[in-house]
């Protein structure tokens, strides 16, 4: 099994996930990345809280740490 793919090569995150943690990586903050993206602070909020849940970690930068490990986003 590849790094941050499941059995079928499917990723753990969907597209929107990925472009948030991507701009978030590259500092930006919830209301940049809601600027950039064309959507609201609380979308972007969303986003985030459910990539925490899906790697039970409690914070974005655990979630950053966790995403490069198994090779779902680069710093």
């Amino acid at each position: 099994m590849t790094a941050g793919k499941d059995t079928r090569g499917k990723s753990l995150l969907t597209t929107r996930e990925r472009e948030v943690f991507e701009l978030l990586v590259q500092d930006k903050t919830t209301k940049e990345i809601a600027e950039k993206l064309f959507i609201s602070e609380k979308t972007v909020r969303n986003h985030v809280s459910n990539v925490m849940k899906k790697l039970n970690v409690k914070g974005r930068s655990q979630a950053v740490v966790e995403l490069v490990r198994l090779g779902e986003i680069q710093i």
